[in-house]
């Protein structure tokens, strides 16, 4: 990250990992046709954690776990692009 910059906030990395793990389950899901997801994204001393649940329609073509892994490692990208981690 550039000197020049402040670090991001906690609430911001929050934000950002929270609206990238959301936006990957919605993208492959339509919101009327979830049963329930949910993403928990902490960060606390320097550490993210995310956590995706996802129960999609019973006739989904893409299986809940791929979707989640992907929500999962989308969140932790951006919150490296938030960073500027190459």
């Amino acid at each position: 990250m550039s000197d020049d910059r402040p670090e991001p906030t906690d609430e911001e990395v929050v934000e950002t990992a929270s609206e990238a793990a959301e936006g990957v389950v919605l993208d492959r899901y339509r919101q009327s046709e979830l049963r329930d997801f949910d993403v928990t994204v902490t960060f606390e001393d320097g550490v993210l954690d995310v956590d995706v649940y996802v129960n999609p329609p019973a006739d989904a073509e893409v299986g809940a776990d791929e979707v989640a892994e992907e929500a999962v490692g989308a969140a932790r990208d951006a919150v490296d692009e938030l960073f500027g981690v190459a």
